[in-house]
């Protein structure tokens, strides 16, 4: 009896019981209370909650217009590309992602701890980029390792399928497809696309696994054909490079424009720059030198003043002049010709280049209305091209002696390449200059008279002479059955503020056929350091290779006796 009292356990108090039933009653009812309040007065917040985490809106990418040349040739395309982004809050603690991510992307450890020091410092954002433009394949390896957290976005990279080419004048854009520079950044506005937006699904690793719908339409960024032809384009690249190479030159620019239209038809520089090449976006390099810095042009200006004497009614082609070897004023010498020319005329001064004789034109010339001929030819004043970064000198009205002599042969002024091709094809359109232009037009949009049609007739003619005379300087600029009239350059250049005794800028302008002119085209080579350094044998033979080439590409009819007889005037092809 008293053993089977000893092994009955003792049961629990009933009040220790009912204190346990009515603690889970509680928490039953809490827990039902706070469903009942959630579904009724929470269920707005919980349901955008969840679909902010399986939905979200995206950007559709939109790509950027075409850059044409006139015949409807790609000078700058958009191709698809990816972009790798990531959402730091989404991004897991454990690091082992993150090697695999550097194995597909390539990147050193130093670039991998970078990437991670990006995402860490970044945990309060939700969109940070890892990579910018790689190629769809790449961005699908990077996809395919799974990583929660990193996404991928559509984006359209720049090509540039004629390279170094038209580098300079086509320029090129960044990587948010934004115009920087050429005609990249001159019809940005409408080259560029305008993104849309859409609706997307996600699963749990934040992939997308379909689209919801789309919230706004892209609109593609409009195409521009430009004046630019590539087949002229690349033809004046070309004799460029191989010209600047041939002498040792610092650099070279070359500008061919279409005188009755104002259409610019090729431009191009060297040294070369290519915008496919990220790592040579130099503004050293990609400056457009034709556009951006003026020269003091030399002998090619003296056509501009020779205008200005013929308008004034002193002077025409026959006017007779005595001109002695050395220009002096206030007994100081100011310049000199190294063969003088003695008692000649206006024409043989133009013929010869003396800069002696026209220095003694332009103190015969009353300053006013020089400057006023000048100003009306385009000196001193933009284009209207709408180019970025365009340089403008302005034009002096110089009272002193010195200083209207030097300016009547191409010193104390500046001008660009683009200024001085304006110039000439005022003189190419019979005295109407039009408004130069990059965009493919069919009639120019202004064209202003600034010379009477007889005075670039006879204009014309003087420089016609230059070229084919035998005691001109231009005869290495004559074209086989073209017609052809320019006018030659060698000009010192001013180093440490003083002219240099052995450093040139040799040039040429000129139009061709002189019969009806069809391209106007100016050739800059920037201290060549070979043998040669006159304008008329540097300058000269790349105008001659690059317009007649170009005549035979436009197929222009011939103007002028075959070739035979041009070799009197010592033409070297």
């Amino acid at each position: 009896m008293n053993r089977r009292k000893r092994d009955k356990k003792p049961l629990l108090p009933r009040w220790r019981a009912r204190l346990m039933l009515a603690v889970f009653a509680s928490v039953a009812i809490v827990l039902e209370a706070q469903l009942v309040y959630l579904h009724l007065f929470e269920s707005d917040f919980l349901a955008a909650q969840g679909a902010d985490r399986q939905f979200r809106v995206v950007d559709i990418a939109a790509h950027r217009g075409q850059l044409l040349d006139r015949h409807g040739e790609p000078l700058a395309v958009s191709t698809p590309a990816d972009s790798i982004w990531v959402d730091p809050q989404e991004i897991s603690a454990d690091l082992d992602w993150l090697k695999s991510l550097a194995g597909v992307l390539e990147l050193d450890a130093d670039e991998a701890d970078e990437l991670l020091r990006r995402i860490t410092s970044n945990m309060n954002r939700r969109f940070v980029y890892i990579e910018r433009q790689l190629s769809p394949a790449l961005a699908a390896r990077v996809l395919e390792l799974g990583i929660p957290g990193v996404h991928t976005q559509r984006e359209y990279e720049r090509f540039y399928p004629e390279g170094e080419v038209a580098g300079q004048i086509i320029g090129f854009t960044n990587t948010d497809d934004i115009g920087l520079e050429g005609l990249e950044l001159r019809f940005d506005g409408r080259l560029a696309g305008e993104p849309g937006a859409k609706r997307v699904q996600r699963d749990g690793a934040g992939r997308v696994i379909r689209d919801v719908e789309q919230i706004q339409a892209p609109r593609i960024g409009r195409d521009v054909v430009t004046s630019l032809d590539r087949r002229i384009q690349y033809l004046a690249h070309r004799e460029l490079k191989q010209q600047v190479q041939r002498t040792g030159a610092r650099s070279g620019s070359i500008v061919v424009i279409d005188p009755a239209t104002g259409e610019v038809l090729a431009l191009a520089h060297v040294p070369v720059f290519n915008p496919n090449d990220d790592s040579a976006r130099d503004p050293a390099s990609y400056r457009i030198r034709a556009i951006t810095d003026p020269i003091e042009p030399g002998s090619v200006f003296k056509p501009l003043v020779m205008a200005a004497a013929i308008e004034s009614g002193a002077y025409t082609p026959a006017t007779r002049l005595h001109v002695p070897r050395d220009l002096t004023i206030n007994g100081n010498l100011v310049t000199y010709d190294e063969n003088p020319l003695g008692d000649t005329t206006a024409a043989e001064i133009m013929v010869r280049s003396s800069s002696v004789g026209m220095g003694i034109i332009g103190l015969n010339l009353d300053p006013a209305e020089t400057g006023r001929m000048l100003s009306n030819l385009g000196v001193g004043r933009l284009t209207g091209t709408g180019m970025a970064g365009e340089a403008a000198v302005p034009l002096k009205i110089y009272q002193r002696d010195v200083d209207r002599a030097t300016l009547a042969y191409g010193y104390a002024v500046q001008v660009t390449p683009l200024q001085l091709a304006r110039a000439y094809a005022a003189i190419a359109s019979a005295g109407m200059m039009p408004e130069l232009t990059f965009e493919a037009v069919s009639e120019p949009a202004r064209r202003e008279r600034v010379l009477s049609e007889a005075t670039a007739a006879t204009l014309t003619a003087m420089l016609e002479d230059v070229v084919v005379s035998d005691r001109g300087t231009g005869r290495r600029a004559a074209i086989p059955y073209y017609r052809t009239a320019g006018k030659t350059g060698t000009a010192k250049l001013l180093i440490g503020g003083s002219y240099s005794d052995d450093r040139y800028r040799a040039s040429f302008a000129g139009f061709a056929p002189a019969s009806d002119p069809r391209l106007v085209a100016v050739v800059v080579i920037e201290d060549p350091r070979g043998r040669e350094f006159y304008g008329g044998d540097v300058a000269a033979p790349v105008f001659s290779r690059v317009v007649g080439g170009a005549l035979r590409i436009l197929a222009v009819p011939p103007d002028a006796l075959p070739v035979e007889t041009l070799t009197r005037a010592g033409v070297d092809q």
